[in-house]
């Protein structure tokens, strides 16, 4: 990744100066695709909700997440009650367009306006909704949103075990950043979290072109397989690739 640089009077190195970031926080609007809507979650989206998890046949759902799995229903909707007034993290219910049944979950949080700066995290995505265009479309919408109001990095964060969601990163074109060893603790065990990110810049030089295209009818055969590969649109845009990370320190004299 490149870090760029100017010099100052006394000829050392500082970051390029910026113009005030205007940016405003999520509010309670509902994200619209074609395939899918992001609403702001709340009780009533729990029997969904729980059936979609509960026909789900994956051993790592919950691996990763600090809540869950739920004994049942109520428990699950008792979480919800608890999360779904907050402001950070601010919680979505994916609910499928063609059922108007949730999905899934998502949510926005560290919300930073002052420097600009959101990161998406708290996926749950139900078997329903996994590896399918109406997930890829919910992750559009949001970074999308993120920086029509006027943020300038969009995050990405996840267990560096968790190799599904590392792999899901860089599809949806995040650059790899490093990792925070011993960041936190997640029931009970050490969670060294693998940071990644894209920028304004990246997404309007290349990134939102290349979900837009991947996401358009034309990209897909009659029935329903992909022509060109998210991952392949995405893989020449990013910066550092897990698990390397390279620097490329430039000055304002560089082209």
């Amino acid at each position: 990744m490149d870090i760029n640089f100017d010099l100052d009077e006394s000829g050392d190195r500082v970051g390029r100066r910026v113009v005030p970031v205007v940016a405003q926080s999520p509010d309670n609007s509902a994200l619209v695709g074609d395939r899918v809507r992001l609403e702001r979650l709340s009780v009533e989206h729990s029997p969904d909700l729980w059936e979609a998890f509960s026909a789900t046949d994956s051993t790592t759902l919950w691996t990763y997440m600090p809540h869950g799995p739920f004994d049942n229903e109520s428990a699950q909707r008792d979480w919800i009650r608890g999360v779904a007034d907050s402001p950070d993290p601010l919680f979505y219910a994916i609910v499928d367009s063609a059922t108007n049944r949730a999905t899934g979950i998502a949510s926005y949080l560290r919300i930073d306006p002052a420097n600009g700066v959101i990161e998406v995290g708290w996926l749950s995505f139900s078997g329903a909704l996994s590896r399918t265009p109406a997930a890829t479309e919910a992750m559009y919408l949001m970074a999308k949103n993120a920086f029509d109001l006027g943020f300038r990095r969009y995050e990405w964060k996840c267990n560096v075990l968790n190799g599904p969601s590392i792999a899901a990163a860089e599809r949806l074109g995040f650059s790899f950043e490093g990792v925070f060893r011993n960041a936190v603790i997640v029931k009970g065990r050490n969670r060294d979290t693998a940071w990644f990110a894209f920028t304004a810049e990246d997404w309007n030089s290349g990134i939102r072109a290349a979900h837009e295209t991947w996401l358009d009818a034309s990209n897909f055969t009659p029935t329903g397989e992909q022509v060109a590969r998210l991952a392949d649109l995405t893989d020449p845009l990013r910066h550092s690739t897990f698990p390397t990370v390279t620097v490329t320190f430039r000055d304002a004299t560089d082209a």
